[in-house]
């Protein structure tokens, strides 16, 4: 395995490869933030779950809308508003994080545009998912989901990343909302009605093998070590990627409040 990882293959794309096991997801963000913005290298990074259950919201997204506030401060549950689009999720140890970080040039005849990089990423699991696997927003057999995605795409660069449903706590799905922009094939579901555990097919150990596998077929994939490949001289790197406050999160249940009390006080009914 480890010669198949370090030769160079003629003519594919060299990747570097990180892996970890249990990385916290604030860290994993934080260095995937910094390779794509100040690095000119190809990278794909797998982490094997994160140890703690974190709230991982898009750039965007709103707490008041996505998640059950109260329970969130009660039970001290960390919310993390990331760099890229998409949705929310909460992730834990059953969670498998694959991303991959690409030059633009990486995969030939590649569109730097979501569709056609959602697309081409489907391909690397379709290779040995022998299932119907629908690149629908997110990785689905059917209408059930087992991968949520999301992407960043500048001029030289793109960043799609994905969490892996491969097992899930139910009570931790109690702190997310039903979003009011879904896809279509959710169908208003809540979760436990439209995820998928992927420790119903195969072995974490064996997922994770299975993608490096794969992946190698695109890239010559070489194991690095992230902290090898940063310039220390550099100016210190600072994520937008951040840990939302206390505070913030209690403004916002607030603001939701009244915003709630104001319309119960004018509706007619």
């Amino acid at each position: 395995m480890g010669t198949f990882l370090e030769a160079r293959k003629v003519g594919l794309p060299l990747m570097n490869l990180v892996r970890f096991k249990g990385l916290p997801i604030l860290q994993q963000l934080h260095l995937e933030e910094e390779l794509f913005r100040t690095s000119k290298e190809n990278w794909c990074i797998v982490n094997d779950g994160t140890n703690d259950p974190t709230i991982v919201m898009g750039v965007s997204g709103k707490p008041a809308e996505l998640l059950e506030i109260k329970p969130v401060l009660h039970d001290e549950i960390p919310v993390v508003r990331r760099f890229t689009g998409g949705g929310t999720v909460i992730v834990d140890q059953g969670t498998i994080f694959v991303t991959f970080i690409c030059n633009q040039d990486a995969v030939p005849g590649l569109q730097p545009y979501p569709r056609p990089i959602m697309s081409w990423s489907s391909l690397i699991y379709d290779q040995w998912l022998r299932h119907q696997l629908t690149p629908v927003i997110d990785y689905v057999f059917g209408d059930r989901k087992f991968g949520g995605n999301a992407q960043s795409i500048t001029k030289r660069r793109w960043l799609h990343h994905t969490s892996f449903l491969w097992d899930y706590e139910v009570r931790n799905m109690s702190y997310l909302k039903l979003p009011k922009r879904a896809p279509e094939y959710r169908l208003a579901r809540q979760h436990s009605e439209f995820i998928w555990c992927l420790k119903d097919y195969l072995s974490r150990l064996t997922f994770i093998e299975r993608t490096v596998n794969a992946l190698g077929t695109h890239f010559s994939l070489k194991s690095v070590d992230s902290e090898a490949n940063r310039d220390s001289s550099a100016v210190k790197f600072v994520p937008s990627t951040r840990l939302l406050t206390r505070q913030e999160l209690e403004e916002a249940m607030s603001a939701a409040d009244s915003k709630n009390s104001l319309a119960e006080s004018i509706s007619p009914y």
